[in-house]
């Protein structure tokens, strides 16, 4: 339940208490669509929706980038690794399921399957390996894209490719405002470092308020404070309430890097669907390491078997989709925190820290107010 009465746990951080006090003094209804994981987890973990109040609803929007992550590229990553190649990922990534199982699921049937903390890492088992065909399944945002350009520009090894399953975050963000209702956003800080807050002066534009947050309780709270004085004076703009790290013009050496690798393409989001122009492929002068083209003849006898299995698999009835797109709740949905749980989960919101059932699943089912 949200808390509507004004008065506030004296060991409250003050400046938390005077964010809080003035978005309860605010009479103005605010429809919030954040689109950020990381946001997700700090709403959840500090119980910002419990004192809140009941004005302002706080939406999480497609975020994550492990839960967007569409089913034929896990396929794809999983039939190269059941073809001989070693497959190298994110943690999180490993136990996301494709259309008929995870990769996590392929390792255990013997397929080398590894989990690194970045590009890097897997640059150098290609490096210490040359015996092994090395591919980096790279997922993500525009966050984690500059890495991916940067190891490429350093001329790896033969042995090394990427599996690219990389998002733009603004055309995604756009497609939502002209179909979910929302009336303002919070944009995601990490994305933002990159590319700055130039790409969302569009939805201002049509008349969303935008700022972008940082990811203390604090910042959440000094978000929200900015939408509504948008708000009550009738303007649509882009704040940027995490200054300290965003600038407008964001990071241009990561940015060009990004643009020297990297073109923009048609993308598949999970639970959404294709968005024009959200996409990031690599250039022609890098296909000779794109994993999907390279090892094509060698994976497409396993993808194959992999779709036929999909086919004959009796799968649990999902709501990510929904979530994704800020149309329900975790709670809404009949297999959370029943089939589906973080040790045993059904779908992508499930898995990953950044993923808003299991953010539910670990934080919000307490209820009540944990800012103090």
């Amino acid at each position: 339940m949200k808390n509507e009465d004004s008065s506030l746990k004296p060991s409250m951080p003050e400046l938390e208490k005077k964010l809080l006090e003035r978005i309860q003094a605010s009479g103005i209804s605010l429809r919030v669509m954040h689109v950020c994981g990381t946001h997700e987890r700090t709403i959840a973990k500090y119980g910002l929706r419990s004192v809140l109040p009941q004005n302002i609803d706080v939406i999480s929007g497609p975020g994550c980038p492990v839960c967007v992550t569409p089913e034929k590229d896990i396929d794809i990553a999983i039939a190269l690794a059941k073809s001989g190649t070693t497959v190298v990922t994110f943690g999180d990534m490993m136990r996301v399921p494709g259309s008929a199982e995870s990769l996590l699921d392929a390792k255990s049937e013997g397929a080398d399957v590894r989990m690194v903390y970045s590009i890097d890492d897997a640059v150098s088992l290609a490096n210490k390996k040359p015996e092994l065909e090395v591919v980096f399944f790279g997922v993500g945002f525009e966050t984690t894209v500059p890495a991916n350009a940067a190891a490429l520009l350093r001329n790896p090894p033969e042995n090394f490719s990427l599996l690219a399953s990389q998002k733009q975050t603004p055309p995604a963000v756009e497609l939502l405002a002209s179909d979910a209702e929302v009336d303002a956003f919070i944009a995601p800080g990490h994305v933002a470092t990159i590319i700055g807050t130039k790409p969302f002066e569009h939805l201002a534009e049509k008349g969303f308020p935008v700022v972008v947050s940082g990811f203390e309780a604090r910042d959440i709270l000094l978000g929200i404070n900015l939408l509504l004085a948008q708000a009550e004076k009738g303007v649509s703009r882009v704040d940027n309430g995490y200054p300290r790290v965003v600038k407008p013009e964001g990071n241009t050496i990561a940015l060009k890097m990004m643009n020297e690798v990297f073109e923009t393409s048609e993308s598949e989001w999970r639970g959404i669907g294709n968005i024009e122009g959200s996409g990031l492929v690599l250039r022609k002068e890098y296909e000779e390491k794109d994993a999907s083209k390279k090892h094509e003849d060698l994976y497409s006898a396993s993808l194959a078997e992999i779709r036929a299995k999909a086919e004959k698999k009796d799968k649990k009835r999902c709501i990510c989709a929904a979530i994704l797109t800020g149309k329900a709740k975790p709670s809404q949905c009949p297999n959370f925190g029943k089939d589906c749980t973080p040790k045993n989960p059904t779908g992508p919101c499930m898995v990953s820290q950044e993923g808003m059932c299991y953010n539910w699943f670990r934080y919000s089912r307490e209820g009540g107010s944990r800012l103090a």
